[in-house]
């Protein structure tokens, strides 16, 4: 067994994919250096450096295969955190090899094949519950600001979302579990990565004056609304999951 550690990039695990066939590794794994965990004292590890002529060559040569939405789709597995996420997009390109001419991710009785499209169906679900209920609130500075917590990594596969939707306010999203973030400045936008998580302690009060006035209205508009009897909590988790909740000014 051959380990191939690579630095968690998108370039990263296709730089690695391609020294897979470059240097002919039959029985292999590959693995994030964040994640790796040497179990088999007898495995051969093989650093990976990243080299984005490496991992354009591959992506050039998948993309005459599966399309650009090919590509799209592996990209979501990987952004999925799935365990199994670099083993099967590396399956996914060996099968391309083997089958040109075809585009081997419509083949679902293949089981790899099959994870992925199931994968980038619970990444696209996620994609759009976040588009749907992030919540910006307005800071002292003027910067509007939303916390996420998704279950995969779904802030690149937002951001041209929300950078076409608020092109007019400086706005910041951050992952909380992924510590890093998107920052619009009204000309570009970026990822931003800090070197220690953020502190929320006493949050609130860095809220700017309008944002505490509008959540105030908000709410109290919310409960005048809400019309007790016709409260129904199932269709409204069906809706809504209370996973959710905590992004939603009127749950506050």
């Amino acid at each position: 067994m051959t380990t191939l550690i690579y630095d968690g990039s998108f370039d990263g695990l296709f730089t690695a994919v391609f020294e897979v066939f470059e240097y002919h590794y039959k029985d292999v794994e590959i693995t994030g250096r964040e994640k790796f965990f040497q179990e088999n004292i007898f495995a051969e590890i093989h650093e990976v450096i990243t080299q984005t002529g490496k991992s354009d060559r591959v992506l050039k040569k998948l993309e005459q295969h599966i399309g650009k939405q090919g590509i799209h789709q592996l990209l979501k597995v990987f952004l999925s955190d799935d365990p199994e996420s670099e083993i099967l997009i590396l399956s996914a390109v060996k099968q391309s090899i083997q089958h040109p001419g075809e585009n081997i991710l419509e083949n679902f009785a293949d089981p790899d094949i099959l994870k992925i499209s199931k994968i980038c169906k619970s990444v696209d679900r996620e994609r759009h519950r976040m588009t749907a209920f992030v919540r910006f609130e307005k800071m002292k500075d003027g910067i509007f600001f939303a916390k996420i917590d998704p279950d995969f990594n779904v802030l690149p596969l937002i951001r041209k979302h929300f950078k076409d939707r608020y092109q007019d306010q400086k706005w910041m999203i951050y992952d909380l579990r992924r510590n890093y973030g998107i920052l619009y400045d009204l000309e570009n936008c970026d990822f931003f990565y800090p070197e220690e998580k953020p502190d929320f302690n006493q949050y609130q009060q860095k809220f700017h004056d309008e944002e505490k006035n509008y959540q105030t209205l908000w709410q109290r508009y919310f409960t005048k609304t809400n019309i007790v009897e016709r409260k129904n909590l199932k269709l409204h988790i069906q809706h809504v999951p209370k996973r959710y909740w905590k992004y939603l000014t009127e749950k506050y």
